[in-house]
């Protein structure tokens, strides 16, 4: 096949990758928390086991990401493809606490089932190398909608494979693996899957008096990547303590609500997430980036407090879903202007490190949520904390960056006639 033949195909396979991945992730965070618990682990030792789990996992991102540049984003991509596999392999073979840590480490395990690992920095960075900027918050954005929709399809399959399986007589433990089997396929299908992107995904090649990187990766855009990242572990240690396991599990010990059911709410949450980040980057080409994330994430996180003091399951269904409605529609305008604050040979290193920085935040809210998930009396604590946080995270982050406009913004602008 000829070089421009495969480089055609490069953003569908990117779009195909992320829709595997995501249903994976999908599949294993609606059991995640049931599978530990039905292994023999109480609350503490689960929150335990996730922030470890993230804390191992930022490990392994930060060397992917900062090196997928120079060493290649194909390879890194199958690496990490293949660790997925090694860990699906385990969890259907062992309750071993330190078999199941490692696993879940080196396999980029989802306790929320959004991203985590060194995919997403990878292949954000791919895709943008492969849409001019003009398109690629629009890019961003289908990108988050083809994610949201496998997230969503996961969930609903991996629930009612679930509670399928037990309804036959088998044992909890045992439907959960088999959810934890599929993962590990998904992995072998990812790493046959990453081999057909050509080297067009590849980072540019630059001039040997360009300044070299650093130890991160990075260096003309250092200062307003660390910057970046230091807020969005804020809003990520936030997330962590409302991540879709530990959200199953609060209607679970609150409502009694069984897997299939949780899977059906949770593909309907993320459903209504991804459709609505299609309409960020319409608002982003008029308000900015910066804005679009502060204006629709504030209202979201209003609701997220609200979904505890729910007295009943419509109810608070019903809160969560609007909430999950525009939650999300930061999230391509976030990816997109990190991209368009960074140079294109500094793009995997800056998703990277923030990425990691989303990683440590969220890593570490698990371990002080899992003990309040465990009392009835506490167990409403964490979406009070996460909405407070993220509410303190929209304001620094439109004060620090209201003025920091990318390029094509200032164009876009200047076309509209509206001046910098």
């Amino acid at each position: 096949m000829t070089s421009r033949a495969m480089s055609g195909r490069d953003v569908p396979t990117l779009f195909a990758t992320r829709a595997l991945r995501l249903f994976a992730y999908g599949l294993v965070s609606v059991v995640l928390v049931l599978h530990l618990s039905a292994a023999g682990y109480d609350e503490r030792r689960i929150g335990a086991l996730l922030t470890l789990t993230l804390l191992g996992d930022t490990a392994l991102s930060f060397w992917i990401t900062t090196h997928a540049d120079r060493w290649g984003r194909r390879r890194m991509l199958v690496v990490g493809a293949a660790l997925m596999t090694l860990a699906g392999a385990a969890f259907t073979a062992t309750t071993s606490f330190a078999l199941l840590l490692l696993a879940a480490t080196i396999g980029v395990v989802s306790p929320s089932g959004n991203e985590v690992g060194p995919f997403l920095a990878v292949e954000q960075a791919a895709l943008s190398q492969r849409v001019p900027g003009a398109r690629r918050t629009a890019a961003f954005a289908w990108y988050l909608l083809t994610g949201a929709v496998a997230t969503a399809l996961g969930a609903l399959c991996g629930g009612a494979l679930a509670g399928a399986l037990q309804a036959r007589g088998v044992a909890p433990l045992a439907s959960y693996r088999a959810v934890m089997g599929c993962y590990g396929l998904a992995g072998v299908v990812l790493a046959a899957a990453f081999t057909r992107l050509s080297a067009e995904v590849e980072a540019p090649a630059v001039s040997t008096a360009a300044p070299r990187p650093t130890l991160l990766g990075l260096h003309r855009s250092r200062g307003t990547v660390l910057r970046l990242s230091a807020l969005f572990s804020v809003d990520a240690f936030a997330g962590g303590f409302v991540v879709q396991s530990f959200v199953a599990w609060w209607f679970h010990a609150r409502f009694g609500v069984g897997p299939a059911t949780l899977g059906a709410i949770f593909f309907g949450a993320n459903l209504l997430a991804g459709v609505s980040a299609l309409s960020a980057a319409w608002i982003a080409r008029r308000i900015g980036l910066v804005n679009t994330m502060v204006a629709t994430h504030l209202p979201s996180n209003v609701l997220l407090v609200l979904v505890p003091l729910m007295p009943t399951l419509p109810l608070a269904i019903a809160v969560l879903l609007v909430r999950f409605s525009i939650s999300q529609m930061d999230v391509p305008t976030r990816q997109s202007y990190t991209m368009a604050v960074v140079d294109p040979d500094e793009r995997s290193a800056a998703a990277g490190v923030t990425g990691i920085a989303r990683t440590v935040g969220a890593a570490l809210a698990p371990l002080a949520a899992g003990p309040l998930y465990a009392s009835a009396a506490l167990a409403s604590i964490p979406f009070f904390v996460a909405g407070g946080l993220k509410i303190a995270y929209d304001l620094a982050l439109w004060r620090s960056f209201r003025r920091v406009v990318p390029a094509e913004e200032r164009a876009d602008r200047e076309v509209r006639g509206e001046g910098g």
